[in-house]
């Protein structure tokens, strides 16, 4: 019995050991289908590259269910691979191996297996389905690594790793105009917040000398900097999770990425940008030395909030409305952060993934059936597709505050604890959870009732490929409290604020009321009430930011590349090209004159010596 038990113990620490396996399994994955992906192999087809990269992720969630149970008895662990060594620069691949990080990679893992299995009904028929597993495993792997890094610097690498994948997944559809301008924007979004977000890694690897998490939170202990560069660092470092988190001025990227394949959505919506704000709260100890970045986290976090909540309500486009809801709830995440409570925005980060995971896959089973996700042609669809209609109600229970479902305790806990210091931020809370149940209520009545549409007229349910994984995941979803409560990650009852909980379920519950009753024309058509129609304008186009954006910053940068072509063309080259030139002519003229007669050479030397010693002593007197 004693040896059988010290079997296990030894089994148990052979995979907490081997943790940094699991980022690896994800790109193993994908170096398989590379014959596939490439063309190499063709008789086959491309399915065995899917079962490939299926497996590797099984293979990943249960090496790393393994270790989770490690760690549960264990505790914490670190992971030090040296790698670069010079002067006072100390960089190490560092992988802290936590419950926290091990249950964030769980859901990634889960969700990414979910997900590989679901795109096997929705890309059936697609002749790049191999390249498309490629690009999930890659895309795996980068998530798994960036919530095991220990170190900023492996941190900053892998958040390059997932806009380079977000660029390919988005751009899969390579062949459409709108999907490659998609692919780029989203890509040199992202780069606006990356390129920042270097510069405080520099700062931060010259004033510390280490990158390491744990070393830089000690530093912070100790170090005493000037208000001017805690400021700029913390700017700097802010400034990357506002770009993969899509919030405002960042924002419109994770819209136009909607143009990509769905079951990229489900993951991008979910996890993906779950990572991004997984980082900003892995430097939120550095980034309190500055109040004036913790101000601008809670300041870009409401206005994207309420911003994009309001937005999403006027959106005709099934996966786009969602993508702003995603911002909405990444916003109260941020507002989490900057008020200095990263346990509300841990919850409210897991919580949220799991139901908007769900949400995606419905859509992708509507978009499947009926080929369209224009809100303005659907409708009917609740008796045609049963399961497709559990898994959108129970992700959109899940994803407001509905007790005692997931999103309800983050969503409760932010409302309370900021309900003493900050009323207007609870509030914030609150009206984003009735702005965003009102949008699923909206959503659900336009598509699952109602009379059927031409387009919805023959809608099957969809093939088992995506029913099973969405039926499993809103198992999962409605399990979401029960699992919270194994892992002790629900407050006593006793500290449960009676007021907060009661107007946060009311909010709710009048989001749903309005939604059920304002009259909702399958047309959608712009009223004819001028006041009405200039916001129903303003909320559908993004309060015109996109607008804004071409007139002025895509303005200016297009007349400073003029300025610069010009200059380029007619100064620089203008000169160059006018020296050369002189000499050409200054050459073919002096060749006419040249007698061969060395005295007459020695003549011109001393004359010009003569004349520059005459010029020389006058400008000395």
């Amino acid at each position: 019995m004693i040896k059988v038990l010290s079997e296990n113990v030894g089994m148990t620490q052979f995979f907490v050991e081997t943790c940094w396996l699991l980022p690896i399994y994800g790109l193993v994955g994908a170096l398989l289908a590379l014959p596939w992906s490439t063309g190499l192999i063709r008789r086959t087809g491309p399915r065995p590259a899917a079962y490939l990269n299926i497996i590797m992720t099984l293979v990943a969630f249960g090496h790393g269910v393994m270790a989770f149970r490690g760690i549960w008895n264990q505790g914490p662990q670190e992971l030090l691979f040296s790698w670069f060594d010079f002067a006072d620069l100390h960089l190490t691949l560092a992988l802290d191996i936590s419950v926290l990080n091990l249950g964030a990679l769980e859901l990634i893992t889960g969700l990414s297996l979910l997900a590989q299995v679901f795109s096997l009904g929705y890309l059936e028929k697609d002749w790049a389905l191999a390249r498309f597993y490629s690009l999930m495993g890659v895309f795996e792997a980068a998530m798994s690594g960036l919530v095991l890094s220990g170190s900023l610097f492996v941190s900053y690498s892998l958040l390059e790793m997932l806009t380079l994948s977000t660029y390919l997944l988005v751009g899969f559809w390579y062949a459409q105009p709108l999907v490659v301008t998609a692919a780029r924007d989203a890509f040199l979004t992202k780069r606006i917040g990356d390129v920042l977000l270097l510069m405080g890694v520099i700062t931060l690897a010259s004033l510390a000398g280490s990158l390491d998490f744990n070393d830089l939170y000690g530093w912070v202990k100790v170090e005493t900097l000037s208000p001017t560069l805690a400021t700029l660092l913390g700017l700097a470092l802010i400034a990357g999770p506002i770009g993969k988190c899509a919030q405002f001025p960042l924002h419109l990227w994770l819209d136009e990425a909607m143009e990509g394949p769905n079951p990229a959505s489900i993951l991008r919506n979910s996890v993906v940008v779950t990572c991004g704000a997984y980082v900003l709260i892995r430097l939120q100890p550095i980034v309190v030395l500055s109040p004036v970045a913790l101000g601008t986290l809670v300041a870009l976090g409401t206005i994207t909030a309420m911003g994009a909540s309001l937005v999403a309500l006027a959106q005709v486009d099934l996966k786009r409305t969602f993508s702003y809801s995603t911002s909405a709830y990444l916003g109260l995440v941020f507002i989490a952060v900057g008020t200095e409570w990263p346990g509300v925005a841990l919850t409210l980060l897991l919580t949220h993934a799991v139901a908007k995971a769900l949400i995606f896959m419905a859509v992708g089973s509507i978009i499947t059936t009926t080929s369209c996700q224009n809100l303005t042609e659907l409708g009917g669809l609740g008796r045609k597709m049963p399961a497709t209609t559990l898994a959108y109600a129970s992700g959109a229970l899940g994803l407001v505050g509905v007790m005692p479902l997931g999103c309800f305790w983050g969503l409760r806990m932010g409302a309370d604890f900021l309900s003493g210091d900050y009323p207007l931020l609870a509030g914030v809370f609150m009206a984003v959870n009735g702005l965003t149940a009102l949008n699923l209520t909206r959503v659900f009545r336009l598509v699952f009732l109602g009379a059927t549409q031409p387009k919805t007229r023959r809608a099957p349910e969809v093939p088992w490929q995506m029913a099973v994984p969405m039926v499993v995941l809103s198992v999962i979803t409605l399990l979401v409290p029960v699992i919270m409560a194994k892992l002790d990650l629900l407050p006593p009852w006793e500290y449960l604020n009676l007021p907060v909980a009661l107007l946060l379920l009311a909010s709710g519950w009048v989001g749903v009321a309005v939604g059920a009753t304002i009259p909702l024309s399958k047309s959608l058509a712009r009223s004819l009430n001028r006041p009405l129609r200039i916001i129903q304008d303003l909320l559908a186009y993004d309060f015109y930011t996109e607008r804004f954006y071409s007139k002025t910053v895509v303005a200016a940068v297009s007349s400073l590349a003029r300025l610069s072509n010009w200059f380029d063309q007619y100064v620089v080259d203008g000169l160059v090209n006018g020296v050369g030139l002189a000499s050409l002519l200054g050459g073919e003229s002096l060749k006419y004159s040249s007698s061969g007669q060395s005295q007459l050479y020695l003549l011109t030397i001393f004359t010009g010596v003569g004349l520059l010693g005459i010029f020389m002593t006058w400008m000395l007197w």
